[in-house]
C-alpha cells in the first residue's frame, strides 16, 4: 500500500511540473528507478568486475549498488580504489554492508529491490564461500533469482 501511495504522490508531482512547464523535471520523476547490483566480497573487489558494473550503468542510465560482503568492519583498500574510481565518474552509488553467503545476499537483495537490471559479481568459485549448509533451497532460489547473473571471470 505505501508503495501505491508513493507512486500516486510522484505522478502528481510530475503532472505540476509539466504543467509548469518542467518536462524534464516531469519525465525525471516518471522514470522507474534503474539500478546495476555489483556484488563483492571483502579481499575480493576486482577492479574488472567494478569497470564491468560502470559501463553498464553508463550505457543504461542505472545508478549503482554495491553490496559489499565482509565478515569484519575496517577498510579495504581494493573497494575504496573501486569507490574512488566510480566517484571520478560521477556515476551516483549506494553501498549496502552484510556478512554471510554473498550467494544468499545477492538473492535477498534483488528480491528486495525493484529496478534491478542484472547483478554483477566476481569469479564463481567465491560465490559458495560461507554457505555452508544451504544445498537444494539455496540452489533453486538461485535458479529463481529476479535479474540476469552476470560473472566477471578472469580469461584464462
Amino acid at each position: 500500500m505505501g508503495s501505491m501511495k508513493r507512486k500516486i504522490e510522484d505522478l502528481m508531482s510530475a503532472v505540476s511540473f509539466a504543467e509548469a512547464g518542467e518536462f524534464e523535471t516531469a519525465r525525471e520523476l516518471m522514470k522507474e528507478e534503474r539500478r546495476v547490483l555489483v556484488a563483492v566480497r571483502r579481499g575480493y573487489a576486482d577492479r574488472k568486475t567494478f569497470r564491468y558494473a560502470v559501463n553498464a550503468c553508463r550505457r543504461t542510465g542505472a545508478g549503482l549498488d554495491i553490496l559489499y560482503i565482509s565478515l569484519s568492519d575496517g577498510e579495504d583498500p581494493e573497494l575504496e580504489q573501486c569507490i574512488a574510481e566510480i566517484e571520478k565518474e560521477g556515476l551516483e552509488y549506494r553501498i549496502v554492508r552484510k556478512s554471510g553467503c554473498l550467494k544468499q545476499a545477492i538473492i535477498d537483495y534483488t528480491n528486495a529491490m525493484k529496478g534491478i537490471l542484472f547483478a554483477v559479481t566476481e569469479s564463481a568459485e567465491h560465490l559458495d564461500v560461507e554457505c555452508k549448509g544451504r544445498g537444494t533451497e539455496l540452489s533453486q532460489a538461485w535458479q529463481n533469482l529476479r535479474c540476469p547473473l552476470v560473472v566477471v571471470a578472469d580469461s584464462i
